[in-house]
């Protein structure tokens, strides 16, 4: 397949909505005019890719209404990141046009447009939170494929380590001693299955907990030390 291969479908969809169009005209693969209305600009690629969003956002600094034009989306294709992309495009302002080279149909997943991000405050809020609560900075930014010692581990870490020294305690006496006032919550949650409950209120470590002091023993000596 070619870029060329997709021009005809495009020049077909535009023409039937009555657009006259032109290919080539200047960069832009396509430019379109339909009477006195703005003109659109199509960008045409056989991949969703950088260079296209690139080459998009530079015809934007001609004309407003512009979109990307690149073949329907196989399993293995940008179909793969769709939400993805399609946020990418209304964020910048983009139309995307999906090709259907073997039928000529063309689907218009995105039209351009004006775009103002709407705030997750719910979300941001977690953020900050978690950012004011951890300890230190235990985790290095773009690593993949460990486990991140957030500020719940952390305080899961104090937790067992206290019941290590103590033996089983009482919640609140593990919620004073870590300084973490859900301490009860965490210890009946047990997410990383260091506790277990010998009585009511009262709670211990278990062998897995003993492990994950032992795991996470770096991060053990900077919380002490902190």
């Amino acid at each position: 397949m070619r870029e060329t291969d997709l021009y005809a479908p495009v020049k077909a969809y535009l023409e039937g909505q009555g657009f006259e169009v032109k290919g080539e005209i200047g960069n832009c693969d396509v430019l379109a005019r339909r009477g006195q209305e703005p003109p659109v600009v199509v960008e045409l690629k056989l991949t969703f890719s950088l260079a296209l969003v690139m080459q998009g956002t530079a015809r934007q600094a001609l004309f407003d209404d512009v979109y990307l034009a690149v073949p329907v989306s196989g399993a293995k294709g940008w179909k793969l990141r769709y939400k993805d992309v399609l946020r990418l495009c209304r964020r910048l302002g983009l139309g995307l046009l999906a090709v259907d080279v073997k039928t000529g149909r063309v689907t218009a997943h995105l039209d351009p447009g004006p775009y103002q991000p709407r705030r997750n405050g719910k979300r941001a809020g977690r953020l900050l939170r978690e950012f004011e609560r951890r300890v230190g900075d235990p985790v290095t930014g773009g690593v993949t494929g460990v486990k991140q010692v957030t500020a719940y581990r952390q305080s899961a870490l104090r937790a067992a380590e206290f019941l290590a020294a103590s033996g089983p305690a009482r919640a609140r006496d593990v919620a004073a001693a870590t300084g973490f006032a859900q301490a009860g919550a965490m210890l009946r949650a047990d997410h990383y299955g260091w506790f277990e409950r010998v009585e009511r209120g009262v709670y211990a470590l278990t062998p897995k907990g003993v492990e994950g002091l032992a795991e996470y023993a770096e991060e053990v000596a900077a919380l002490a030390a902190d």
